[in-house]
């Protein structure tokens, strides 16, 4: 495909409760990322801003923050998913040949609303929702299915909290760096069996932007812009009980696409640091199994092996993941952003040690019914 550069990222640093509100968030994130990019707000030609109506608790919540992140001067639109789906539809401007710069703006204030009540209304209104299911028992029975079903274990799922609240130390954006072990994991209070405490990604604020240019303006206006090599996506069927939960069609099918884009054979070796969706633990054994950086029911022992550390030879999650940060829809842009920094180097303590090849992904829906995955490139 023809490049599209990622010119400039900004996050705020994420939390329990922000006192700022959703536009002081989003505007934020625009200054600190027009900054980073080197760039005014004139030089952007369309915005792409991701908020949902439910999450932000009003209508058309994006009206909230079209003055701050420039929206009302320049074609614009919303997308109420993850802050990956706001990048893809980003990129598609640029490639549709009618804008040059993309800026692409996610926040999310979840501290405000009841997530269980929030997260209930994805569900089905006439067989499911009445159940109370919700984000939380909903993934507690994927990772129930997908343990049964390829011999997974809850103590390699606590390797992953273990990992990511580790890696979250090095990162100043995380909301949940800490010190833990296994036995924390295993101890801690179960929210939905098998899934305690620890093992769930906790209710942040916070924010995220990234800038995108096509390939003329992204060299003249910047010394080293990250590319774009390739994106995919898939959704698989919306009732859960129409779909096998231990397995990743959409996300195997998404990362499929994405790798035939970006000329990706062996995803294992040519990839050198990874960015997954991880908002409960035993999601990034399970992801990392769909993108096919191990075969199926190998992701705990590849965890085991330390593969997958910091030092390891495919580390993922180095900036602590969604475990440790996780405002809803601003997530995926995130993982985003965090491998813009590991290609420029620019990563700090977290920084993987000549990154060339990253891939980000995000998630929409119950149990990763849609998949979103960016491959990018230094």
């Amino acid at each position: 495909m023809d490049k599209v550069g990622i010119i400039g990222v900004a996050q705020t640093k994420y939390r329990r409760y922000n006192p700022a509100s959703h536009a002081e968030m989003a505007y934020q994130v625009t200054r600190e990322a027009l900054e980073d990019a080197g760039l005014t707000i004139e030089d952007i030609d369309n915005t792409v801003t991701v908020c949902n109506d439910f999450w932000d608790g009003r209508t058309i919540s994006c009206m909230t923050i079209t003055e701050a992140t420039g929206s009302h001067r320049v074609p614009t639109t919303n997308v109420e998913g993850d802050g990956t789906y706001g990048a893809l539809m980003g990129a598609m401007r640029i490639l549709s040949g009618l804008h040059k710069v993309t800026l692409v703006v996610a926040q999310s204030k979840i501290s405000e609303g009841i997530p269980a009540v929030i997260s209930n209304a994805m569900f089905d209104p006439v067989y499911e929702r009445v159940l109370g299911i919700d984000a939380i028992n909903s993934s507690a029975l994927q990772m129930r299915s997908y343990m049964s079903k390829y011999g997974i274990t809850e103590e390699q799922c606590a390797k992953i909290s273990v990992k990511n609240h580790r890696n979250a130390k090095s990162n100043p954006y995380a909301h949940l760096p800490l010190d833990i072990t296994v036995e924390d994991v295993l101890k801690s209070r179960v929210l939905a069996d098998p899934i305690k405490l620890l093992d769930a990604s906790p209710v942040s604020d916070g924010a995220c932007a990234i800038i995108m240019a096509e390939e003329e303006m992204a060299k003249k206006r910047y010394s080293k812009p990250i590319w774009i090599k390739g994106i995919g996506h898939c959704a698989d069927a919306y009732h859960l009980g129409d779909r096998d939960l231990a397995e990743v069609d959409a996300l195997a099918s998404a990362a499929g696409r994405a790798y035939k884009m970006a000329g990706i054979k062996n995803p294992m070796k040519e990839i050198d640091v990874a960015e997954v969706y991880d908002a409960f633990s035993y999601m990034e054994l399970l992801w990392m199994e769909g993108l096919g950086l191990c075969g199926r029911g190998e992701a705990g022992a590849m965890v085991d092996s330390g593969l997958t550390e910091l030092r390891g030879a495919l580390p993922i999650n180095p900036s602590g993941g969604v475990l440790s940060a996780h405002a809803v829809q601003v997530a995926g842009l995130a993982r985003i952003a965090e491998a813009v920094l590991q290609l420029r180097g620019e990563a700090g303590a977290r920084q993987v040690e000549g990154a060339r090849v990253a891939l980000a992904h995000g998630i929409e829906g119950a149990c990763g019914q849609g998949h979103c995955v960016f491959v990018l490139e230094n």
